[in-house]
């Protein structure tokens, strides 16, 4: 199996960032859902978001090595099967998702530091607040927050579909190399 990627086949590093991305903005909707109604004695109530605000700041910190990677490697063929609009739909998706994901992230560090307060991080280390100006700021990035996670879920649940609709009707590799490397 290869670390990196090559014309053929992605390598076992995108592979794996793909999954986790993939695993951790589904997990992280489920706990957003989840906290939405949690009241203040809710054992959750500070534990929730403090897993969400420090899973997502990891989640950005990966995402930006991801777009580094990307830039190094690579990137595999399309299938000759693909029609010219399969490929550019692809290309269009892969950066709508990579453009909602970053604007998702940072409206959630918008909300989580409007009062000034830096995001702690599993106790590990602190993002500190560097805009708080603007006004509104926490109910503003809220609102865009929920639409743009609505709309991450809505992009990730198609881009699941054409997966499967590559493998299963097509027949074609697309699914496949994105879940095992070949040297």
């Amino acid at each position: 199996m290869s670390i990196r990627n090559t014309k053929q086949a992605y390598g076992w590093v995108a592979i794996a960032i793909h999954w986790l991305v993939a695993l951790s903005v589904f997990a992280l909707f489920g706990l957003g859902l989840f906290m939405v109604d949690l009241n203040y004695y809710s054992s959750w109530y500070q534990t929730a978001p403090m897993i969400h605000k420090s899973v997502g700041i990891l989640l950005f910190m990966l995402m930006v090595f991801r777009l580094i990677w990307r830039a190094l490697n690579p990137h595999p063929e399309s299938p000759a099967n693909h029609k010219t609009w399969e490929k550019q739909g692809a290309k269009i998706g892969h950066w709508l998702l990579y453009t909602l994901l970053f604007c998702l992230m940072i409206s959630g560090y918008l909300i989580s530091t409007a009062d000034g307060r830096a995001i702690v991080v599993f106790e590990l280390f602190e993002v500190p607040a560097t805009i708080t100006s603007i006004a509104q700021q926490e109910e503003l990035a809220g609102d865009i927050h929920e639409i743009l996670a609505w709309a991450l879920i809505v992009l990730a649940a198609g881009h699941a579909l054409a997966a499967l609709k590559h493998h299963f009707i097509d027949k074609d590799n697309t699914l496949v190399r994105m879940l095992k490397s070949t040297k």
